[in-house]
């Protein structure tokens, strides 16, 4: 099971380029008491992060914030480039119906917005950062790169956002359901709550004071990987959780539509780590699982999953990849095999299925042909349902060969269309309408 340190290689260089700092994370001053809440394999997750003990009524409400520094900052005329950050914490509502807290940043852009209308905001659904807190994207806009023995966090989610913010476009970053916060276990690709946490990071980061983005701005979603499941979840849900929030357009790409192909693809693949961070967030959403994952993961499926619930990407990629679930079971099944043998696996996961319901508004569908992490099969099957529902689609298939290595076929596709992903946002975000190519799809690849 060689990992890939090649892979994380790429990373680490990417996010010094961004201006890392290959330290632990400083405690913030925050009004939420103790200056730290305690270590996270070695990070000091500051004391922001936790949650009070009772919780607004109304979603999007921002319960506090903060001044966030950014990694890379220069000053400027106006203020500082590429933008003034502020860390938020706000209320939002679990696949449960139960109220919970959420984290993110906020970021005001220094560039003028020179399209059509207001500045308009973007809500940034990150992709796969890990489970433990100190990955949460918010801290990794003010330290892309954590190294300190214990952990490996890149935040090359900062790219798109820096990006969006020479632009002129306000952006909004999620940190999802329980990551970042110290109180509950992020629910990893868990639809509802990830849906939820972008349509309510909208809703704060309206009603923060110092934002110049208000209820009339155009909003935009945008996310790859597991930000592109958020987002095309939060496209499908956003007519009935969040009628406020008038999307002009969303952006999934490699979207985790099908986790019953997703979990069969990252068995034994790099980022083989994803299986577990999957099970620890099931199994925090429906604890009636339990019983079932206490009678198939033998002692070392338990002490993995225990060991990755408070990792990031680098370390799973170090710890756990190439392993395959036929270690982690009693059995000798594949975590893939379980589900087939029991229902109730097999309808929580069809609960998490996207494309049961058309989005309101215009949707760009982005898949890489050749990957095989996020599987391109079941990506493209979401664009179909959606345009056999009446969604007005943009399916782009990125047509890059394979390289035999899951996690490059996976995020190769992220870099080269990300500038095609953000220009056909900004058309949208400046008032230009949409087309739709679904009658394409029957000799779409």
């Amino acid at each position: 099971m060689p990992p890939r340190p090649r892979m994380l290689a790429a990373a680490i260089t990417a996010a010094l380029a961004l201006g890392a700092q290959a330290v632990p994370a400083a405690a913030a001053d925050g009004p939420a008491g103790d200056s730290t809440a305690g270590p996270s394999r070695g990070v000091e997750i500051p004391a922001f992060y936790t949650p009070p003990s009772e919780l607004p009524a109304a979603d999007g409400t921002l319960i506090r914030h903060e001044p966030l520094p950014l990694a890379l900052s220069l000053p400027g005329i106006d203020g500082p480039l590429p933008g003034r950050a502020t860390r938020l914490m706000y209320k939002s509502t679990d696949a449960n119906g139960e109220a919970v807290a959420v984290t993110g940043a906020y970021v005001e852009p220094a560039a003028k917005w020179r399209g059509d209308g207001p500045r308009p905001l973007v809500a940034v659904a990150p992709g796969t950062m890990g489970q433990g807190d100190q990955c949460a994207a918010s801290m990794a806009l003010e330290h892309p790169l954590q190294l300190n023995g214990q952990t490996v966090s890149v935040g090359y989610e900062d790219l798109s956002v820096y990006r969006l913010l020479l632009r002129g476009v306000a952006v909004v970053v999620t940190d999802y359901v329980g990551l970042g916060t110290t109180d509950r276990l992020h629910t990893y690709v868990n639809r509802v709550d990830g849906a939820h946490a972008v349509l309510d990071a909208v809703r704060a980061a309206r009603s923060l004071d110092s934002a110049s983005v208000t209820s009339g701005s155009r909003v935009g979603l945008f996310g790859y990987s597991q930000g592109g499941g958020a987002t095309a979840a939060a496209a499908e849900l956003q007519p009935s959780y969040a009628p406020d929030v008038q999307l002009a357009g969303t952006y999934a790409g490699a979207p985790p539509a099908d986790l019953t192909e997703v979990t069969k693809a990252i068995d034994g693949s790099d980022l083989a780590g994803a299986l577990g961070w999957s099970l620890n967030g099931f199994l925090q959403t429906e604890p009636a699982l339990r019983p079932i994952a206490d009678r198939y993961i033998n002692e070392a499926g338990q002490e993995a999953l225990k060991d990755l619930s408070t990792m990031c990407v680098g370390d799973a990629l170090f710890g756990y990849g190439g392993d395959s679930s036929t270690d982690w079971t009693r059995t000798g099944q594949s975590i893939s095999d379980v589900i087939r043998a029991e229902p109730a696996l097999q309808s929580f996961l069809a609960e998490q299925r996207i494309g049961s319901t058309a989005p309101g508004s215009p949707v760009r569908v982005a898949t890489g042909v050749s990957d095989d992490l996020v599987p391109h099969g079941q990506a493209r099957r979401l664009a179909v349902a959606w345009c056999g529902k009446g969604g007005k689609v943009t399916y782009v298939p990125v047509l890059i060969p394979g390289v035999g290595s899951g996690l490059l076929n996976h995020f190769a596709p992220l870099l080269a269309d990300q500038g095609n992903a953000i220009a056909w946002l900004t058309d949208r975000l400046s008032g230009e309408p949409a087309g739709s190519n679904c009658w394409s799809m029957p000799v779409q690849p």
